[in-house]
């Protein structure tokens, strides 16, 4: 097979963390991975060297996802270079974290712009190719916050309940198309931003999960490598929690 033949994947914010494992995921599947990042070019190029070996090369590329333009130009490119695009991860996400009282209409937009409507540019940049393919798969990073809540977070919670809208209404635009589209709703997992948590904070969420451990970037990683495959082809519109028992919905 040669790279043209290659399915090609685009995971957002796939420098680190969730993203990375995503990434790499797909890499080890065959896929070549367009592996977006914002400011992190070390991370996403320690990525790369990560999937040497690999079946699949990954390739990173900047834009930022909050940008339209920049959206545009990057998936432009990724079309006209490799002839196709095949599935779309949307992970990239930032925090902006602070009770309603005292929430900045910044950090309000911040967190919108960022984690709903960049999930929305990209799904508008890919969705002329895949209609034009008559295939393609998404899978859209939500979270458990989005079906819970939680305090301090309404900017971030919000958006992530809005991915799961989008996510249903964009399934069923799609689908005659044989282009699936669903989410992962990832629970308290360990990455960067978790481990900087006071063990108070770590053992009083910890309490609130049946499976009393904090789950691993590989574990979400898995459920998105099951919703690109074609073992699920007959799966759309459906949000899979990967959360130990945290939430079930």
């Amino acid at each position: 097979m040669n790279d043209q033949d290659k399915k090609v994947a685009v995971v957002t914010g796939g420098s680190r963390g969730i993203g990375r494992a995503i990434v790499l995921a797909l890499a080890e599947m065959g896929h070549d991975v367009v592996c977006n990042y914002r400011s992190g070019r070390e991370a996403a190029e320690e990525t790369a060297q990560l999937a040497e070996g690999f079946k699949g090369k990954v390739i990173p590329v900047k834009f930022d996802v909050a940008d339209q333009g920049e959206v545009k130009s990057a998936f432009k490119e990724i079309i006209k270079e490799r002839k196709r695009l095949d599935i779309l991860v949307n992970n990239a996400g930032i925090t902006r974290d602070n009770l309603i009282a005292m929430m900045k209409p910044d950090q309000w937009n911040d967190v919108l712009t960022t984690n709903l409507s960049g999930v929305f540019y990209c799904c508008q940049a890919v969705t002329r190719q895949m209609l034009k393919q008559r295939h393609g798969r998404i899978v859209n990073i939500t979270s458990v916050v989005g079906f819970t809540g939680n305090a301090g977070q309404a900017n971030y919670s919000a958006a992530k309940s809005g991915i799961v809208g989008l996510t249903r209404s964009l399934a069923k635009e799609l689908a005659s198309r044989n282009i699936t589209v669903n989410a992962v709703a990832p629970g308290f997992i360990e990455t960067d931003m978790t481990s900087d948590l006071p063990e108070s904070a770590r053992e009083a969420m910890l309490s609130q999960i049946p499976l009393a451990r904090i789950g691993t970037p590989a574990e979400v990683a898995y459920a998105v490598k099951f919703l690109v495959s074609d073992e699920a082809s007959y799966i759309t519109g459906q949000v899979i929690h990967v959360n130990g028992g945290m939430f079930m919905g």
